[in-house]
């Protein structure tokens, strides 16, 4: 295939001459208005340009994007292939054992199974194991990551499998960090090149990445187009499919103004955080501009970047600047990167041009002179709180707290519990590890409590887990670990931890007093959510703070306070002590900054990030183009999707005589659905685990056991914090199984309907399916029996999972509810002629017929958007079309 836009070009770097497809020809062709596109838009037609002359593109995708206009949003679809892919290896386990399926799927047929191979470079770091079980001391972080390879060697002797069998896929062993600081500091390039597939020589491009992880988004701050999808869609990228999408709207947010002394970049945040949510922002492209870039560092612009699910965005774009080529030198970036970022962004037109605005959709202003202290919670990322609001705000939020405190005692240190107390408070997460100023802000804070004498609360479970170990070296080399360890900030390990729930357990005494007097507690944390149950079982009220305010709670040991006007505790002296008192400058951070971080650190920590440490090298592993597959293996097994897999899709029937297995109201999350977090010894899938002698103390976490869909499936729709209105009264995997109206578990109801050919569904309200980008959301409810969802909106990309799996999304329409059509998920519900294939975009009219004989017909919308979704829903989801695609190939 080959364009007729005649854009090839080249240039000279260094190392030689490189070619680049310039997009100033669809200038030249009088189809876009360069200086008025959007800068995110521009890596959408480079990429067309380039794959119309190798494919999967033709010149029709081409004028497609290049038909984008602040008005008017395509609504075709066209094949993005993005340069690159990040895993992480909760959601990356899953994609290792489909491909690993995938290969006996192709060797069962007789073909040879190396076909299935990843084409596109895939880089995959291991960050999501590791638990915080010890804190608070100095042998923490050995032992934690003693506990995470007695835990996890099944698990990581599958990737290290991969790692031999695989081409194109780069594993970064456990203890290198968070894959969204990795990516950031090391595995990012901002341009890309490589041979031309045609052998003419090397050719330069944006680069681009997808990630099976929601906060992908993160490494837009360096001017990388990239987003979090599930692990399905991954899969096919990986495999050389591409990723079809439609043109985005674009919302501009121009920044002025600069950072006022006391706010950090997480307070910046949470401020945009509340702004495009209030403005609606799902399913777009948000590109930051303005005068604020030209002093914005990148290390901010990466903070604000990574929250974009929480904002709702498909991601929150930087383009390319001095400050992301400063950066780039800062992390010990070669000067030949450096160089041909510069060249190509400047010669193609995606160096930021600050005397002239793109036009965008919508356009938004934010003033980062407005930005105060605060935090968000106790349920939501938007939920913004100045910190003078925090306590009354928790008062409001939950009418049931009291004053009555109950003492306990922590390693011989006394105090006492309450509502409102602070039982968890940690600097976590690569949103703010990542950023040098509030880490070293939060050393600073902690230098200043201790020479005021002041300490954490002994019921506070304190800890540090940096997302890479730069932040270590600069924490040393500035003598600040010395401070965070004294108030039992400890380095815990470098990974996830309690930002995704891996928390570890309370005290034994806060934890009786937590069960006992069912006491409304709260966790203070560095991440970027805070969802009801995301960070611990125990905890009601979730605050998302920078790791300075993460401190000073650990300090004070309560939200049920107002920091700005009540002190931390007193001094020697007995001296009311406040946060003011203790609270770094600007100009401190920044000098202690400019002593203590160099280019060299990066350069020195990322040398050998592929080897892993000694229990890595030491962990033997299986070889072989096919994966030898553990029968008696509580945490891998192959999985179902591929049994008796035939060249042509077999026939589904037809969702007739439907019933309802669970109904929820609106924002259940994919937290909701997926099992995360512990595992429940009572649940069913603690059951399984119990009766496949396994121990109590072994049981690990569901996101470690992501691999074996016999307890993944036990454990969907899990969550302790679930909400189903057919049970009402209760929390937790409970529902009504019909005719006989018998509350059961989710799991034993879905087996009766299953022994019964009973179809199921899906009732929900708004957001349905926000949150983490967890395939296992859309997997668990497939294998549950559930063929369909209606719902009043889905959040962007558990509505491709959901598609991606073979289950139908469905959309009521006409203002209607669940709530409204006066349905409470009793009746049974039939969906006609959609059993196999769909027309994209259309409407269905559902019938429901309750138990008396009520009839109910309304319409919905099949949220099955293009073509090729439709080709994946015929198929029975997204990998057995691809199967098919590169067995028909080979």
């Amino acid at each position: 295939m080959s364009s007729l836009f005649d854009a090839k070009r080249s240039f000279d770097t260094v190392d030689g001459s490189v070619s680049y497809y310039d997009i100033s020809v669809l200038a030249d062709a009088g189809l876009i208005d360069m200086a008025k596109t959007p800068y995110s838009i521009r890596v959408l037609l480079e990429n067309m340009l380039r794959k119309a002359d190798d494919g999967p593109a033709t010149d029709d995708h081409v004028k497609l994007v290049a038909s984008w206009r602040p008005n008017a949003k395509p609504s075709s679809e066209f094949p993005y292939m993005p340069g690159r892919v990040v895993l992480q290896d909760f959601t990356g386990v899953p994609v290792v054992v489909d491909i690993a399926a995938m290969r006996d799927a192709v060797k069962n047929a007789g073909c040879d199974s190396s076909i299935i191979n990843p084409i596109v470079r895939s880089d995959m770091v291991i960050d999501h194991s590791v638990q915080v079980d010890y804190f608070s001391n100095a042998g923490a972080l050995a032992m934690n990551i003693e506990r995470e390879f007695e835990r996890n060697t099944e698990r990581y002797q599958l990737l290290k499998w991969a790692q031999g069998a695989f081409d194109n896929f780069n594993i970064i062993p456990p203890g290198a960090g968070i894959v969204h600081q990795v990516n950031l500091e090391f595995l990012a390039e901002a341009v890309l090149s490589e041979e031309s597939p045609n052998g003419s020589g090397r050719v330069a491009y944006p680069d681009t990445c997808i990630g099976t992880d929601s906060h992908t988004t993160m490494v837009n701050g360096l001017g990388v187009l990239g987003w979090g999808v599930g692990g399905i869609e991954a899969e096919a990228v990986m495999l050389g499919q591409p990723y079809y999408m439609v043109v985005p709207e674009v919302v501009g947010v121009r920044l002025i103004g600069k950072l006022p002394e006391g706010a950090t970049a997480t307070d910046l945040v949470l401020s945009i955080v509340e702004l495009l949510r209030k403005e609606g922002v799902v399913e777009k492209f948000v590109e930051f501009y303005g005068p604020a870039l030209e002093s914005l560092p990148l290390a901010d612009r990466a903070t604000i970047a990574n929250m974009a699910p929480e904002y709702g965005a498909t991601c929150g774009f930087f383009p390319i600047d001095d400050q992301t080529l400063k950066y780039m030198r800062d992390t010990g970036r070669s000067a030949a990167k450096v160089e041909l970022a510069e060249k190509y962004a400047k010669t193609n037109s995606f160096f930021y041009d600050p005397s002239t605005d793109p036009e965008y959709s919508v356009t938004l202003e934010y003033d980062l002179g407005t930005t105060i202290p605060a935090m968000a919670g106790p349920r939501r990322p938007q939920e913004r709180l100045g910190l003078d609001e925090v306590g009354s705000d928790f008062e409001s939020s939950f009418t049931d707290a009291t004053a009555e405190k109950h003492d306990v005692e922590v390693d011989g240190a006394k105090g006492a519990v309450g509502d409102g107390s602070v039982v968890i408070a940690a600097i976590t997460s690569c949103t703010n590890t990542s950023n040098p100023s509030v880490m070293v802000g939060a050393g600073l804070l902690a230098r200043n409590a201790r020479k005021r004498g002041l300490n954490r609360k002994p019921w506070v479970k304190t800890s540090l887990a940096p997302g890479s170990t730069v932040v270590t070296r600069y924490l040393e080399a500035a003598g600040l670990n010395e401070d965070l360890d004294a108030l039992g900030f400890n380095t815990v390990g470098y990974g996830c931890t309690t930002c995704i729930g891996n928390s570890g357990p309370l005290p034994q005494q806060v934890s009786d007093a937590v069960n006992d007097h069912d006491l409304t507690a709260a966790a203070v944390v560095s991440g970027n959510r805070n969802f009801e149950g995301r960070v611990h079982p125990q905890v009601k009220a979730n605050y998302l703070a920078s790791p300075v305010l993460v401190v000073a709670y650990s300090l004070v040991g309560k939200v049920d306070t107002d920091l700005i006007h009540e002190p931390l505790g007193q001094d020697e002296q007995g001296t009311d002590v406040f946060l003011k008192d203790i609270w770094p400058s600007q100009s401190d951070i920044a000098d202690t900054i400019a002593e203590s971080l160099t280019a060299d650190m990066f350069n020195e920590q990322y040398a050998q990030v592929f080897d892993g440490s000694e229990e890595w090298q030491a962990l033997p592993a299986p070889t072989g183009v096919n994966f030898n597959w553990d029968r008696e293996s509580s945490y891998i097994q192959e999985p179902p999707y591929f049994e008796d897999f035939a060249d042509v899709p077999t026939v589904r029937p037809e969702i007739m005589g439907a019933r309802v297995l669970v109904g929820f109201g609106d924002s259940v999350t994919t937290d909701h659905i997926s099992p995360a977090g512990s595992i429940p010894p009572s649940a069913p899938s603690g059951q399984f685990l119990v009766g496949s002698d396994v121990p109590r103390r072994e049981f690990n976490s569901y996101g470690s056991r992501r691999g074996n869909h016999d307890v993944m499936v036990r454990g969907t729709f899990g969550n302790i914090r679930l909400r189903n209105k057919l049970t009402p009264d209760m929390e937790g995997d409970w529902t009504i199984h019909f005719p006989e109206r018998e509350q059961m578990r989710i799991f034993e109801a879905s087996e009766k309907y299953l022994a019964d050919g009973v179809p199921l569904i899906v009732l929900a309200g708004k957001e349905y399916g926000t949150g983490s980008s967890r395939d296992w959301a859309a997997k668990g409810p497939m294998l549950l029996g559930v063929r369909a969802v209606i719902a009043e909106s889905f959040e962007r990309i558990h509505r491709s999972n959901l598609i991606g799996m073979g289950v139908l999304p469905l959309v009521f329409t006409n203002g209607d509810t669940a709530d409204s059509l006066g349905l409470d998920g009793t009746e049974s519900y039939d969906i006609p002629g959609v059993g196999n294939s769909v027309e994209p975009g259309s409407t269905i009219t559902v019938t429901a017929t309750s138990d008396d004989g009520k009839v109910t017909e309304f319409e919905t919308l099949i949220r099955i958007d293009t073509a090729i979704e439709n080709e994946y829903y015929s198929n029975g989801g997204l990998l057995p079309y691809v199967l098919r695609q590169m067995m028909a190939g080979a």
